[in-house]
C-alpha cells in the first residue's frame, strides 16, 4: 500500500465513494424486495458490495473489506440461482449496510469496530444461507438450472492506465481471485517499459493477457477490475471451444463480450464527472456574489457618467456577469431523486415497527434544488413522513373498516414553480379535523373564541410551538408536536409550509422553497429613506392608489378586483419617519397567510439580489431575512413577507386583553 503523500486524501475519496455506493444499496436493495427476481438489481446489489469491499482493502479500511466480503459471497450465490431472496434477506442485508456504514466511519474517527454487533449480523446470514436450500425455493434461472453450468474460455487483455500504482492500487489481489475462478494462466506484456532514463517507479508500464476456463460469466469477471478499469483498458473475449478442425467451424471466431470497450476501440462519448469539496462551492459563489455587487456598481457609475464607450463595457460586463452568475448556480443544483430515496427505507422500518402497510411513492425526482438547500431540508422531510406514517396513515384493520386499502399511499412529490420548488408530503390517511384544531387552540388560549379563521388560518395553528391533537404522544412522532421546529426550519430557507386535509381523506404539506440561498433576482423599494428589497417570486403584481381609497379597521384594507386585500404599512411596521401621501405603492405579495398588500413609498425596479447573513445582532429583526449591498455601497434589508404578514394575523387573532 502507497502510504506517501496524498494517501490520507485518496482515503477519504474512498469514504466519498463508499458513502455514496452505500446510499445506491440501499436503494437497490429496497427496489429488489419489490422484485426478488430482477437479475439487473441483484447484480447492482453485488457490484455495490465488490467495489466496497476491494477499494476498502486497497486503501486500509482491513474491516470494511473483511465484514462486506461475506455479505458478497452470500449475494454470488444468489446471482447464481442457487439462492433466493426473500424479505428476511433484504432486512439482514439492510442491517449489514448499516453496519458497513459505521465501520468506515468508525475507520475514519478511530472508533470502536463493534464487531460483537457485525457478528451477529454475520452468523443470522451464514444461517440464513446454510438453510436457504431447504427453507426457499431457489430462483430458477434457466430450463436446465439443475444441470452442470457450462465451461467457458475467456482471453483477458488488461492495459492499466499509467497513473494506477500512484492511487496505492495493487493488482495482485485481482489476480489471485481471477485464479480462484477456474484454469488460470497469465503471461506480462513488457513492450511499454522505457529505457531507465525516462523510468517512474510510481507508473505502471505493464500489461497483461490473461486466459481463463471458468463456469462463471463475463459479468463477473468484469466485477473483479470493477475498481480499476477505466475506460478502454480492459477486454474480454470469450472463445468458441475447441473443435476438430477449423475448417469445419468457421462460424467459431471469438465473439466480442466487451461492448466496444476494449484495447483499440473506438472511443464512446462519455460523460465524466469531478467531485469537489462544497467548501470550495461555497467560496465560487461568494466570489461570484461580489462580481456581481462590482457589476452593479460599475453600471450604476456608466449611467451617471454619460460616456457611450463606458456603457458598453458595463453593457458586456453585465451579460458576461449574468453568464457567469446562471452558471456558477447550476454547479451547486443537484436533483432531488437522490434525497427522495433515502426515506424509502425510513418508511419501511416505520411501517414495520407500527405494524402498517404503506406504499412510498416519489414523484418529480429530476427536480433540480441547491445543494445547500437540499442538505437543510432533510430533517423538516424527515419528520413530516414520520407524522404521516404515524398519525395520518391507519392501521390495515382500520383501513379496511373506512372502505380504504389496507395498503397505504405516502407520496413524496416536487416540481417546479417559477423561482421556486414545490415539495409535498401527502398522504391517504385519516386526515385532521378543522373543528378539532379550532377548539384545541381555543382551550389553549391561542385564539379568541369569536375569531372568525378559515381553514387555512386554523390549519396553521398547527404550527404553534407545543400545539398537538394527539390523544397521545408516540415514540416515532406526534402530531404537531415539533411543527413549530419544522416550520422555522423551512422559514429560516425563505420558505414556506402550507398544510390542506380532509377527514377520512389524507393530509398534504407543500413546501415552497426558493432555488438557492446565493443570489436571487428582487425588488428595490424604498420607505422613507431606507431601502428594502422583495423577493420577486413572491410578488404578484404592483399597484399604485389613493390613501383615502384604504378602509380602516382592526386591519387596513384595500379592494383589488372586487377581493379586500390585507394591509401592512411598512413605514409604520419598522417605525420610520415619513412625510405623508397622497398616492400609496402597494406590492401585492402571496404569502404563506394568504395574498397581503405591503404599502412603500417608491417601486424602484429589478435588483439582482446578492444575499448577505445578519451579524448576531440582527437575526431575531422580525419580519427580515437578510440584506445586500446596493451599487452605491449602502445596505437593503431583503424582506421576509411571510414572517410579516403572519406577525399582523396573529395580532388580528389575538385574544382582547
Amino acid at each position: 500500500m502507497n502510504g506517501g503523500d496524498g494517501f490520507p486524501d485518496r482515503r477519504l475519496a474512498f469514504c466519498e465513494e463508499a458513502r455514496d455506493l452505500l446510499a445506491d444499496l440501499e436503494a437497490a436493495l429496497l427496489q429488489l424486495e419489490t422484485d426478488p427476481r430482477d437479475e439487473e438489481t441483484i447484480g447492482r446489489v453485488f457490484r455495490a458490495m465488490h467495489t466496497i469491499k476491494g477499494s476498502g482493502a486497497m486503501f486500509g479500511f482491513d474491516a470494511v473489506a473483511s465484514f462486506t466480503h461475506n455479505i458478497e459471497s452470500a449475494y454470488d450465490l444468489v446471482r447464481s440461482g442457487r439462492l433466493a431472496v426473500n424479505p428476511l434477506l433484504i432486512s439482514l442485508t439492510l442491517a449489514a449496510r448499516d453496519h458497513i456504514l459505521y465501520l468506515l466511519e468508525a475507520s475514519v474517527s478511530g472508533g470502536p469496530l463493534r464487531q460483537a454487533a457485525g457478528q451477529t449480523i454475520l452468523d443470522a446470514i451464514r444461517d440464513f444461507v446454510e438453510t436457504g436450500g431447504a427453507a426457499f425455493t431457489a430462483v430458477a434461472t434457466s430450463p436446465t438450472a439443475g444441470e452442470p453450468a457450462a465451461v467457458r474460455n475467456y482471453a483477458i487483455r488488461f492495459v492499466p492506465p499509467p497513473g494506477l500504482f500512484a492511487r496505492g492500487s495493487n493488482l495482485l489481489p485481482l489476480f489471485d481471485e481471477l485464479r480462484s475462478l477456474g484454469d488460470f494462466t497469465i503471461v506480462a506484456d513488457t513492450a511499454a517499459i522505457p529505457s531507465l532514463a525516462d523510468f517512474r517507479p510510481d507508473h505502471c508500464y505493464f500489461s497483461w493477457d490473461m486466459r481463463l476456463r471458468t463456469t462463471s460469466s463475463s459479468e463477473a469477471i468484469r466485477d473483479i477490475f470493477v475498481f480499476v478499469d477505466e475506460g478502454d483498458c480492459l477486454s474480454i473475449t470469450e472463445e468458441c471451444p475447441a473443435a476438430p478442425s477449423v475448417e469445419s467451424s468457421p462460424e467459431c471466431a471469438p465473439v466480442a463480450i466487451s461492448d466496444g470497450a476494449g484495447v483499440g476501440a473506438t472511443a464512446r462519448p462519455t460523460t465524466s464527472s469531478l467531485r469537489v469539496s462544497a467548501a470550495k462551492l461555497d467560496e465560487l459563489i461568494n466570489i461570484v456574489g461580489e462580481l456581481v455587487t462590482m457589476q452593479a456598481r460599475l453600471s450604476r457609475f456608466a449611467a451617471q457618467s454619460g460616456e457611450i464607450e463606458i456603457a458598453h463595457i458595463a453593457e458586456e460586463t453585465e451579460r458576461l456577469t449574468g453568464m457567469l452568475r446562471d452558471n456558477t448556480m447550476s454547479i451547486r443544483m443537484l436533483p432531488l431523486e437522490a434525497t427522495f430515496a433515502r426515506y424509502r427505507r425510513l418508511v419501511r422500518d416505520l411501517a414495520g415497527e407500527l405494524g402498517k402497510e404503506i406504499e412510498l411513492a416519489t414523484e418529480g425526482g429530476d427536480t433540480e434544488l441547491d445543494k445547500s438547500v437540499i442538505d437543510q431540508i432533510a430533517d423538516p422531510l424527515v419528520h413530516l413522513i414520520r407524522n404521516s406514517v404515524d398519525h395520518g396513515i391507519e392501521s390495515p384493520d382500520e383501513r379496511t373498516r373506512a372502505a380504504k386499502p389496507p395498503c397505504g399511499r405516502l407520496v413524496l412529490s416536487a416540481a417546479h414553480s417559477g423561482s421556486q420548488v414545490l415539495i409535498r408530503v401527502s398522504d391517504d390517511g385519516r386526515g385532521i379535523d378543522p373543528a378539532r384544531v379550532r377548539a384545541k387552540a381555543i382551550e389553549k388560549g391561542l385564539i379568541d373564541p369569536h375569531a372568525e379563521l378559515s381553514e387555512a388560518e386554523i390549519f396553521a395553528l398547527i404550527f404553534r410551538t407545543g400545539f398537538s391533537t394527539a390523544a397521545s404522544v408516540s415514540s416515532v412522532s406526534g402530531r404537531g408536536v415539533g411543527m413549530d421546529v419544522v416550520k422555522r426550519n423551512v422559514e429560516a430557507l425563505r420558505g414556506t409550509i402550507d398544510l390542506t386535509s380532509t377527514p377520512g381523506q389524507g393530509t398534504v404539506f407543500t413546501l415552497k422553497l426558493p432555488l438557492t440561498l446565493a443570489i436571487i433576482d428582487g425588488l428595490l423599494v424604498r420607505v422613507a429613506a431606507q431601502h428594502f428589497v422583495f423577493p420577486v417570486a413572491q410578488v404578484l403584481e404592483c399597484l399604485e392608489a389613493n390613501t383615502a381609497d384604504l378602509h380602516c379597521g382592526r386591519r387596513e384594507f384595500i379592494e383589488v378586483r372586487g377581493k379586500l386585500v390585507p394591509l401592512i404599512f411598512l413605514q409604520r411596521f419598522f417605525r420610520l419617519s415619513s412625510g405623508p401621501g397622497v398616492r400609496a405603492q402597494i406590492l401585492i405579495a402571496q404569502t404563506s397567510a394568504g395574498n397581503f398588500g405591503f404599502v412603500v413609498d417608491e417601486v424602484i425596479g429589478d435588483h439582482k439580489t446578492v444575499i448577505k447573513q445578519l451579524g448576531p445582532l440582527y437575526r431575531q429583526v422580525e419580519g427580515v431575512s437578510g440584506a445586500t449591498i446596493l451599487g452605491d455601497g449602502s445596505i437593503a434589508l431583503i424582506l421576509d413577507s411571510d414572517r410579516l404578514a403572519q406577525s399582523a394575523v396573529d395580532e388580528s387573532v389575538r385574544p382582547a386583553a
